[in-house]
């Protein structure tokens, strides 16, 4: 006579043993990615922004503002003039409460392998305070000369010599390549990247110029 209480478990019992077990496994696990998320949110929010300080300081003299620069932005809705799809943002930098400079995202849309995403600010006097590409995909050792860390030329890097250029000493109709008609160099054989930035750098400055009083108060 089989014994009542040594019966093999049913397919049912089975079943909801195996749902309890992955419900307890699952609710065990979101808790530990919470928390491992909620540990480190603090981290990796302060190390983008000392990546971004990082960034800003490469065309912003530090020493030129004394406001907490991050914290005084704009958000920007799509802004077709600097090639934003998507928005982006333009931070304010004051000295003593006084607008000194913006600094601003920037897209160039026609790059040689797409889309050339750029930082740069411009001072209150509409100089140029440096220029930087943060994302591109432009061909190694040919139009990568855009980026400083890439360009073979560590003395000269071809982006610096935009640094203190500004409308008033040197007009915006001659803001392209040499190839162009403008004034702005070019390396031989690798014309679409530089072309490609010179041309969002007018763009900005133009829309800088444009929206001056919104900016620069």
């Amino acid at each position: 006579m089989s014994d009542p209480l040594n019966k093999p478990p049913s397919l049912l019992g089975l079943s909801v043993s195996n749902a309890v077990m992955m419900t307890i496994f699952t609710l065990a696990f979101t808790a530990l990615m919470a928390g491992t998320y909620l540990a480190t949110k603090t981290t990796i929010a302060a190390s983008a922004e000392t990546e971004k300080l990082r960034l800003i300081n490469e065309v912003l003299d530090p020493a030129s503002y004394d406001n907490a620069l991050l914290q005084d932005a704009l958000q920007l809705g799509p802004t077709p003039e600097l090639g934003l799809d998507n928005g982006g943002h333009i931070w304010r930098a004051r000295k003593a409460g006084q607008p000194v400079a913006v600094v601003m995202e920037a897209v160039a849309p026609d790059g040689y392998a797409g889309k050339i995403s750029l930082v740069l600010a411009i001072a209150a006097d509409g100089k140029i305070g440096g220029v930087r590409v943060t994302e591109y995909r432009e061909t190694p050792g040919l139009g990568d000369y855009i980026d400083p860390k890439k360009d073979k030329n560590k003395t000269a890097p071809w982006i610096e010599q935009f640094r203190g250029k500004s409308p008033a000493s040197l007009p915006l109709e001659k803001w392209k390549v040499q190839k162009d008609g403008g004034d702005i160099t070019y390396r031989t054989g690798a014309t679409i990247s530089p072309r490609a930035v010179t041309n969002a750098v007018a763009r900005a400055v133009q829309y800088a110029q444009d929206k001056r009083e919104t900016l620069f108060r």
